[in-house]
């Protein structure tokens, strides 16, 4: 039998990678474990040598562990694109989100508003202090600790306005989907897979990432809130 394959990920790509996996495992006979974490997290354990195969992050964290040494030089495969979603507690009034200035509104109307310590969070605090409001909204941010999903605090009314990839606000009880963010401030992270140097299966892992980057797989990223990261 196979030995397993293991890997480590941020909590956005958990429902899709588990989809992919029992594919996998199902087609090449190839056991495959994944431990999703805080992608702040997954990053300092690659980096401190844990014996992972892979690592599936943003693409620009995949960069950086591969100029830092943990990923294998040019094994970077990109596998989705994700963009950020809005969600309030279920049954509550759901605020216009359908343009900037609308969006604006309603974060300014917010009495409190939750995001990750992940690319959307980073790039939300950006898109505040453009709009010139990140001072106004400052006192109502509530950060969601690494590994807590945004939805979970919204569900239990920590968070009025809840912004988070997709993927991992679909599937949460006790939230709305009230919408994606406007076209035009969507923030979009691509994540992508790397095999790491302290790897002992460098060739199962390059087969596995090859999959996890094909068509085969586009499925079940789109049931996942993700897409397939080309085509």
């Amino acid at each position: 039998m196979c030995r397993q394959l293991t890997g480590i990920s941020s909590m956005a790509t958990r429902t899709v990678l588990a989809d992919v996996v029992q594919d996998y495992e199902r087609l090449s006979g190839q056991p495959v474990a994944v431990k999703s974490v805080g992608g702040v997290e997954a990053a300092r354990r690659v980096e401190s040598g844990s014996g992972f195969d892979f690592v599936v992050l943003a693409a620009d964290v995949i960069d950086r562990l591969e100029a830092a040494g943990y990923v294998v030089s040019g094994s970077r495969v990109d596998v989705a694109r994700s963009g950020v979603a809005i969600a309030v507690a279920a049954g509550a009034p759901r605020p216009d989100v359908g343009s900037e200035a609308a969006l604006r509104d309603a974060v300014l109307a917010a009495r409190t508003i939750g995001y990750s310590t992940g690319p959307s969070g980073a790039h939300l605090t950006r898109l505040f202090e453009r709009w010139g409001i990140a001072d106004v909204v400052a006192p109502r941010i509530v950060q969601a600790p690494p590994g807590v999903p945004v939805g979970a605090l919204v569900a239990r009314k920590d968070v009025e306005l809840g912004f988070q990839q997709l993927s991992e606000l679909m599937h949460l009880p006790g939230i709305d989907v009230i919408g994606p963010m406007p076209a035009e401030v969507q923030i979009v992270t691509v994540f992508s897979a790397g095999i790491c140097v302290a790897s002992g299966q460098k060739d199962a892992a390059k087969a596995f990432l090859s999959f996890l980057a094909s068509s085969q797989c586009d499925r079940a990223k789109l049931n996942q809130g993700m897409e397939p990261a080309v085509g």
